[in-house]
């Protein structure tokens, strides 16, 4: 589960930048074709936080859908999953979004 070591990632991150504060709220932007599941980083987030200034806090993810413009008649389709194509029938998109992994916000006291 990669997930584990992208939390780990987070956490170390986090606490690396809010300097012994303690953290309430963490907020996260994850698209749906970035490979990561929210459920399961959501399992490892109290696990990872737990003895840091992040044990307690809240999760908060919001998940961005995938998103593609058509390099063959430019129109704008969301990507349900990786495979991709266009109503046109053309698989010659370029992405707009849908792989991010981003902190969007972090809540401290």
């Amino acid at each position: 589960m990669h997930e584990l070591a992208i939390t780990e990632s987070i956490v170390e991150s986090v606490e690396g930048r809010v300097h012994g504060a303690k953290v309430l709220r963490v907020a996260l932007e994850i698209g749906k074709l970035s490979g990561v599941v929210p459920d399961a980083l959501r399992a490892c987030f109290e696990l990872c936080a737990e003895g840091t200034v992040m044990e307690g806090a809240a999760l908060d993810i919001e998940e961005t859908p995938g998103r593609a413009r058509c390099r063959d008649c430019d129109a704008q389709v969301e990507l349900l999953d990786t495979i991709a194509l266009c109503p046109c029938g053309s698989a010659n998109l370029a992405m707009l979004s849908g792989n991010e992994l981003k902190i969007r916000s972090v809540e401290v006291v």
